[in-house]
């Protein structure tokens, strides 16, 4: 199958001062500039693509009238829900790389930045060593995230071709296209098979959603890392049991709610609250170990990011739970049930 010319940046004609590995836009983006009349600019990284911003702005002062200012967002972005909203205030473009938008607005430029990988050798690799075989089960889910959304199309007729019923869903409003994934959605792979292949880098999505369909068999197949895997999530599980644990003692409670733009779960920090006479209400952007450390609280039910919780809850100095586990800690409900907390709100 031919590589798709797509993230190639020389492809668009523009003139650049530095080599470009993805399609950074700038087109659309000096389009922006031109019809708003622009004279200040943000521009938004996440973590993993901050150190491009300064070659990004570098390129588009290049061909940007001298009047305009590009500002970059120093503060810390994990997702389309993450918005430096404090400098989206202050320029008369923001844009934001790196996610699909999660609500459009007329107001924010989103580059999702598609990755130009070759996805198809792992695949192969994934139905060789761990996908059923279609004359076994020929049923299948197919999922991925922003950076891959642009071969999705040709990966499902690649599925079909070797003889598998491909099944795709876009899952709720917080997901914009067909098959695609968040670290805190996976609506997407609410269909009919009981194994779902997962294309793109690393296991911060996969264990996620075997952790939400734990009667799916997640194939995880990575073409960043090379690597042909299957999604476990016991041990994951037993942390989080541990977490509880923990909290079951706790008596006084510090509910936060996140101020995030795409993050913030008002209806939920505040019934905690209502209904628990020790449980105080916490307001943050940044959840992090060292911010509440000097609160004098027993445990801690995070109201926002979910994978904050999950995946950095060991680094809190007390038990860091989410709302589900909290019913559990308290007696509300059994903890065999306790289930991945996912964010199906947009902001």
């Amino acid at each position: 199958m031919s590589g798709s010319t797509e993230g190639d940046l020389t492809k668009t004609g523009m003139a650049l001062k530095h080599d470009r590995e993805w399609d950074y836009e700038l087109d659309r983006i000096l389009e922006a500039i031109e019809e708003r009349d622009a004279t200040k600019v943000g521009l938004q990284f996440p973590e993993g693509l901050k150190r491009r911003g300064p070659k990004v702005a570098d390129d588009l002062r290049e061909v940007a009238p001298d009047d305009v200012t590009f500002m970059l967002s120093g503060q810390p972005c994990y997702g389309a829900c993450d918005l430096d909203t404090y400098l989206m205030r202050r320029t008369d473009v923001f844009v934001h790389f790196g996610h699909t938008p999660m609500k459009e607005s007329d107001s924010i430029v989103y580059v999702p930045l598609f990755s130009n990988v070759d996805p198809f050798p792992i695949m192969e690799d994934a139905l060789e060593e761990e996908l059923t075989p279609p004359e076994e089960d020929a049923d299948v889910g197919l999922v991925t995230t922003a950076q891959h959304m642009n071969r999705f199309e040709e990966m499902t007729d690649w599925l079909e071709e070797r003889g598998y019923e491909v099944h795709t869903r876009r899952g709720d409003d917080r997901l914009t296209k067909e098959g695609q994934v968040l670290g805190c959605n996976y609506a997407s792979a609410d269909i009919d098979a009981e194994q779902v292949l997962y294309v793109g880098g690393g296991k911060f999505h996969p264990v996620g959603l075997a952790m939400e369909h734990p009667d799916k068999r997640v194939v995880i197949a990575d073409p960043v890392n090379n690597a042909v895997s299957v999604a476990e999530h016991d041990q994951f599980l037993k942390q989080r049991y541990a977490s509880v644990h923990k909290a079951m003692d706790a008596e006084k409670w510090g509910v936060i709610f996140c101020t995030k733009i795409g993050q913030g779960r008002w209806e939920k920090a505040q019934e905690i609250v209502d209904n628990n006479e020790n449980a105080y209400l916490i307001t943050m952007d940044e959840v992090t170990p060292d911010r509440l450390r000097n609160f004098d609280m027993d445990a801690f039910v995070n109201t926002g990011c979910p994978r904050i919780t999950t995946d950095d809850g060991p680094r809190f100095h007390k038990p860091m739970l989410t709302p589900g586990e909290y019913k559990a800690a308290i007696g509300e409900k059994p903890l065999d049930s306790i289930e991945f907390d996912t964010f199906h709100d947009t902001w």
